[in-house]
């Protein structure tokens, strides 16, 4: 597998918010639902779904093989995504931020133009993090918002910063009442993460020495 590289997608305070994944909430309590996040049900259906978008797509790489080995656990990496991106737009919007479609396409634009092009983009994506197509601008529009919530709150790569924004993610996480289906594990507030899983974006939000993305 390649080394990652840097991307215009990279976000000032954390990496790009590829993959998210984790979380589902109480089986009997809600039947159907992989998870409530602030009374919003993200049902099974739509976590398979995204599952099956990943899948494939990986099955139409020549690295197939190497791709599916590397997200063996693709369903709580896919739902640890949906639950985060609820706590971004929950954070984004108490800090009056917003994404627009022509940020989100130029920031794609650029991405795509460090990348090589939206082919080489897309491969790199479904490869580091485990992106289907389709879903890149998801994970674009993420990346934009994180970086305004860290300008927003004046949070920088130095470790103060990076505690301010742990913070500010944390206490939206613990306000939203993350409920998981027990198959898929346990939301932690404090570390905005499914159990002990790290998602790339987190590394640094949650972590006073910021993570540097390694190079190709």
């Amino acid at each position: 597998m390649h080394r990652r590289r840097r991307t215009a997608l990279s976000v000032t305070a954390a990496a790009l918010a590829a993959a998210p994944l984790l979380a589902a909430c109480g089986g009997e309590a809600h039947p159907g639902a992989a998870a409530v996040v602030g009374g919003d049900r993200i049902e099974v259906s739509a976590l398979q779904a995204q599952v099956r978008d990943v899948r494939d797509a990986q099955q139409a790489s020549p690295e197939s093989a190497e791709l599916i080995r590397a997200t063996g656990d693709l369903n709580r990496e896919k739902l640890n995504g949906m639950i985060f991106d609820r706590v971004v737009d929950r954070v984004a919007a108490e800090q009056g931020v917003t994404a627009s479609r022509k940020e989100i396409q130029q920031t794609r634009r650029a991405a795509a133009a460090q990348s090589g092009g939206e082919k080489q983009l897309a491969a790199m994506l479904l490869q580091q993090q485990g992106v289907a197509p389709g879903e890149i601008d998801a994970v674009v529009r993420r990346n934009v918002l994180m970086g305004k919530i860290a300008e927003k709150t004046g949070a920088g790569n130095d470790p103060a910063g990076q505690q301010r924004l742990a913070q500010v993610f944390g206490e939206a996480s613990k306000a939203m009442r993350i409920d998981v289906n027990p198959r898929y594990g346990a939301w932690d507030d404090q570390k905005i993460q499914l159990g002990d899983y790290r998602a790339p974006w987190l590394r640094q939000v949650t972590t006073q020495q910021p993570a540097q993305p390694e190079q190709m």
